[in-house]
């Protein structure tokens, strides 16, 4: 048999889609709901996308309590990577919306384009993350945390304990997970 050829699919998946067969038991109120929050992360992948670049290339948006506007231009005024990975391992590692470390002064943004309130813990993360990688301790770090949503900018300074909390749970985490790996290759 010589089946149709869909070269353009390849790669993609369809809002009603055989693997995530549960939208056969929804109702047209939860479909707009689901669809909805489909289109809001594409949304917030094409703001974390187009923030990204206006950062890298160093243009700032107007003066304005917009969210993405605040967003950038701090993130250009305290000279922030956009979009850095940081990582422990494969099984702890995470992006970084905007990031910087001078002076030892941390500093870590982050952009969120939805309704949901935005937890500190994310950044507190990447603070960890952070600090794992580049060899940091916590209690020798000054440290801000921005959340940038709904026109508002949230900042957090995180207890240095918090940091080294999370730290030795990710870390313990992690052996666990490669403990759990061997086990299933032995």
């Amino acid at each position: 048999m010589n089946f149709n050829k869909h070269s353009d699919l390849i790669g993609k998946h369809a809002i009603l889609s055989a693997s995530k067969y549960h939208w056969v038991n929804y109702d047209i109120d939860k479909l707009r709901a689901v669809y909805r929050n489909m289109q809001a992360v594409q949304y917030g992948t094409e703001m974390h996308d187009l923030a990204s670049r206006l950062i890298r290339n160093r243009v700032r948006l107007p003066k304005s309590k917009q969210t993405l506007n605040l967003y950038v231009n701090d993130a250009i005024g305290y000279r922030m990577t956009a979009e850095q990975p940081l990582m422990y391992s494969r099984n702890w590692f995470g992006t970084a919306d905007a990031i910087c470390c001078r002076d030892g002064l941390l500093r870590i943004h982050d952009l969120k384009t939805g309704e949901i309130e935005a937890k500190m813990v994310q950044l507190e993360i990447y603070a960890a993350l952070y600090c794992l990688e580049y060899g940091e301790k916590p209690d020798k770090l000054e440290m801000e945390l921005r959340i940038y949503q709904n026109n508002e900018v949230l900042v957090h300074h995180p207890d240095p304990n918090d940091i080294s909390a999370i730290i030795k749970k990710g870390i313990a985490f992690d052996k666990e997970i490669e403990r759990l790996k061997a086990e299933e290759e032995a």
